[in-house]
């Protein structure tokens, strides 16, 4: 994981795009954030590999999941594997 950018440092660019720092700071940390939603994620949740999804109405042994794979046949709300 990345540090964070320094407190003095621009994270915007001139023209008011985001500095390629503290972009893949952001893409890290959104990597880290669990997502929450109802309902399993598979074929509804667009995600990185390696995010984690918490189902908010999930009973006991079915409320954590992983994007384990990238995507399946191109498909990246595919890949998601129960905890």
């Amino acid at each position: 994981m990345t540090t964070p950018p320094h407190p003095l440092h621009a994270i915007v660019d001139a023209m008011g795009n985001m500095t390629q720092t503290f972009r893949t700071w952001t893409q890290d940390m959104n990597r880290v954030v669990p997502l929450i939603g109802t309902g399993s994620p598979e074929g509804v949740v667009n995600a990185r590999q390696g995010q984690t999804y918490m189902d908010d109405a999930g009973v006991a042994g079915a409320i954590l999941y992983t994007k384990r794979d990238a995507d399946i046949g191109g498909d990246t709300t595919q890949g998601w594997i129960l905890v």
